[in-house]
């Protein structure tokens, strides 16, 4: 009789196997979450809003002083296109300042603070108001549509456009987006409409500090 062959080593073979399904398991997964990262970095590459983050980046280190307060965009987001009025009544969309930077401003007359704050944003669009960047004050005073009109022009606020909306929507609309927490309200809107920086409360936006972040927004 032939001697018997020797035992298999199963159990050890088996482990082997298993083992190796398990690597290439591993490694299959991953590369699959590899490439799920890398096509989410391309999406927000590919953003219409990716070029706002780059600006955000840009000009973060300028926000400091008297608009230290500002807050970069760390995400993309496309703002809604507010709808309001101008001064002879007429319907205006955020989106008409299309191609320009702009800082959206919301106040009103009952805002103690945005009062205040109204003259330098007339003398920032005196300084800086082109075909590349527009100062934007919505007024969203709900009860005498004359009142704001009245404080413009007692103020002697001549640079700034009168913009209004009397169901005060635009707030509405910022605060879904978490952009109005109060008032007043500034958002650092760029050329697409999507959100630069935004900052809760004043800001002394005819200062050194605000021009040099404005002209450097604005700047290729």
């Amino acid at each position: 009789m032939p001697d018997a062959l020797p035992p298999r080593n199963l159990p050890t073979r088996r482990i082997d196997m298993v083992l190796g399904t398990l690597l290439v398991g591993s490694a299959a997964g991953l590369l699959a979450i590899d490439g799920i990262a890398g096509s989410a970095r391309h999406a927000r590459a590919d953003s219409p809003c990716a070029s706002a983050l780059e600006t955000a980046k840009k000009i973060a280190p300028l926000a400091t002083g008297e608009v230290a307060a500002l807050t970069m965009a760390t995400k993309p987001l496309q703002m809604p296109d507010l709808a309001f009025v101008d001064g002879t009544g007429q319907p205006k969309k955020l989106s008409d300042w299309k191609g320009r930077t702009v800082l959206l401003n919301l106040w009103a007359t009952w805002c103690v603070p945005c009062r205040k704050e109204m003259p330098a944003l007339d003398n920032l669009q005196g300084k800086l108001g082109s075909d590349k960047f527009a100062v934007v004050a919505v007024n969203i005073d709900t009860r005498d549509p004359e009142k704001p009109r009245k404080f413009l022009k007692d103020s002697n606020l001549t640079q700034l456009g009168f913009f209004g909306d009397a169901q005060a929507r635009v707030f509405q609309d910022l605060k879904s987006n978490g952009l109005a927490l109060g008032m007043p309200t500034s958002v650092l809107v760029d050329g697409q409409g999507c959100e630069i920086a935004n900052i809760a409360g004043p800001a002394e936006w005819d200062s050194p500090d605000a021009i040099k972040l404005i002209t450097a927004a604005t700047t290729p």
